[in-house]
């Protein structure tokens, strides 16, 4: 008979939550062993149970991984209600975190067999509009998307557009000089140009209301199936590793790259289905901010972190193409569930 394996729990007793925040977005519960150690823990103030063989057998693509690792990123963001500001640091719940993240690494790795070395490798079929955009989610809602599926839509990506700019804030202090000052410039336009009622978050937030749906922050993270989870995550795991700030910088530049001509799609879409002005303005706004904002971070950003350290060409170029995977991975995810007439999301969105 095999024993059953070792459960993983290393701080005997629950740390009291001396500081927990109020207000914070809801604390959802996990969707398999990993994700249920974490929210218990979260809970319970004590460290995270699981047998020692979970991570190693854990889906690297599944819910239960995606969340898992989403909750523990999420510690470093806003936190979640109710639950000690204390744990963002808390050992036992890093040291899974590690383990997680390894194994997401590895997958990324393991999926991108012929990934890019270079940066004009990686980013030269970016910069051509495809011939034939059948395959392209944006196009589809442009030309074919209904009201309910553009809610959807905005539900999945609030996880992200809600802390826009956020993640990658995170590389300013692990560049220097010409790429510094570049990235900060264009973080400047994303966090509003000091206007707090222009930082694109807000912005979201308003095309949110437009369609009828709640703009909390985190308010669509149980709805939000693994696929999604994973483009967020990634953005999370480049930002908190110094190690991994030429992948950062790789993914803010694709994510610029490619945000212009599909703005501009999904602002028709929104005008098209008459989903608000503020609905249309969140795209069109990105229509032109990211046409410049594609420039300097790829002649700025790009180049002036090339010029200081060009041995992470090769991590640059990882970034860009962990980037395309991850988004066509979620594309191909709400494709196959709209064509077959059911929803994207885990549990579908109450009417608007």
């Amino acid at each position: 008979m095999t024993p059953p394996s070792p459960r993983v729990s290393v701080s005997p007793h629950p740390r009291p939550n001396t500081t927990a925040p109020v207000g914070g977005p809801r604390l959802v519960d996990g969707r398999g062993e990993l994700s249920r150690a974490v929210s218990r823990a979260l809970r319970s103030g004590g460290p995270p149970e699981y047998a020692a063989q979970s991570v190693l057998k854990a889906d690297p693509w599944g819910e239960d991984l995606q969340l898992a690792l989403y909750l523990l990123y999420e510690l470093h963001y806003r936190g979640f209600d109710g639950v000690d500001d204390e744990r963002e640091w808390d050992p036992d719940l890093l040291r899974l975190r590690q383990s997680l993240e390894t194994r997401f690494l590895h997958a990324l790795r393991s999926d991108l067999p012929g990934v890019p070395h270079s940066v004009e490798e990686a980013f030269a079929p970016l910069l051509v509009e495809p011939v034939d955009l059948s395959g392209s989610l944006s196009h589809y809602l442009e030309t074919e998307g209904r009201r309910w599926q553009l809610r959807e839509y905005a539900a999945l990506r609030s996880l992200y557009h809600l802390k826009e700019a956020d993640p990658h804030a995170w590389v300013i202090p692990r560049l220097t000089g010409r790429a510094k000052a570049a990235m900060v410039a264009i973080e400047y336009d994303e966090f509003g140009a000091g206007r707090p009622e222009r930082i694109h978050a807000r912005l979201f937030a308003d095309l949110m209301a437009d369609l009828g749906l709640d703009a909390a922050y985190g308010r669509y993270l149980d709805h939000a199936p693994a696929p999604l989870l994973a483009t967020v995550n990634l953005m999370s795991l480049f930002g908190l590793h110094r190690a991994l700030r030429g992948a950062l910088v790789g993914h803010f530049a694709c994510v610029e790259v490619t945000s212009s001509p599909g703005s501009r799609r999904l602002a028709k879409a929104m005008r098209r289905c008459d989903a608000g002005p503020a609905a249309e303005h969140f795209y069109a706004e990105h229509v032109e901010a990211d046409a410049v904002h594609e420039q300097v971070v790829r002649h700025e950003v790009i180049g002036g972190l090339l010029a200081d350290e060009p041995a992470l060409e090769a991590d640059i170029a990882f970034g860009c193409a962990a980037t395309v995977l991850l988004e066509d991975r979620l594309a191909l995810h709400i494709r196959e569930a709209w064509d077959q007439g059911r929803s994207a999301l885990r549990s579908p969105l109450p009417e608007g």
